[in-house]
């Protein structure tokens, strides 16, 4: 028998997968939570092979009770349940330890399969959110070696500086170090915000970091 706790905001989206999952034979859910606090805690009274983690949730959101129940003594394995409006959310919630995400539309007769499977600890992606979520990466890709490339346009002194930023060093550190004014410290920074498309020193150091300089 597959046990599974179900967290969602919505008690409706919970009743319908206790309905959905119930109709099997082999699995049954023996838990279900409204909000992350709530969910990790059912997680901890029921101890279920499988999890059925919304991500937007009151109170504690569905990454972070993902993070919490990760850290949990032989956790169950956790499978997020998404309508896929933010793709920085599944990724975060992987990151965070879910071995999987399907579409909350997933075919009841799919989603049985799929749960048997996942609670097996195998991955299990909707076919539709894993072409969506490919489909991003490879644009959050492509932007991320466009601005990477764009560093080939910066001087060899604009380049030092920019090695500078990504240390997390003041202009007047920058200045001493390189023996420059901090005017114009100030406007090598400009000129590498304008060459690469940054819009602070934050972004402009991460892409310093990206490509390997300083480090």
């Amino acid at each position: 028998m597959v046990r599974v706790v179900v967290v969602d905001d919505e008690p409706m989206v919970c009743t319908h997968l206790r309905t959905i999952l119930g109709s099997a034979g082999d699995v049954e859910v023996v838990g279900e939570a409204y909000d992350g606090a709530a969910g990790v805690e059912e997680v901890v009274r029921h101890r279920p092979d499988l999890v059925l983690m919304d991500l937007r949730m009151p109170r504690v959101d569905g990454i972070t009770a993902i993070g919490m129940i990760a850290a949990l003594a032989g956790p169950p394995h956790v499978v997020v349940l998404t309508t896929f409006d933010a793709d920085q959310y599944v990724l975060r919630a992987l990151h965070a330890g879910a071995s999987g995400f399907l579409l909350k539309s997933t075919p009841p007769q799919d989603l049985i399969g799929l749960v048997r499977v996942a609670a097996e600890g195998h991955t299990v992606m909707s076919r539709t959110a894993t072409r969506r979520l490919l489909a991003t990466a490879d644009g959050r890709r492509a932007a991320r070696d466009h601005r990477l490339a764009l560093l080939e346009e910066l001087t060899e002194r604009e380049r030092e500086v920019l090695v500078c930023v990504s240390r997390g060093m003041s202009n007047a550190e920058i200045a001493a170090a390189l023996f420059l004014s901090e005017t114009t410290v100030k406007g090598h920074i400009s000129r590498i915000l304008a060459k690469t498309q940054c819009t602070n020193r934050t972004q402009v150091g991460l892409l310093a970091y990206e490509a390997g300089l300083g480090r």
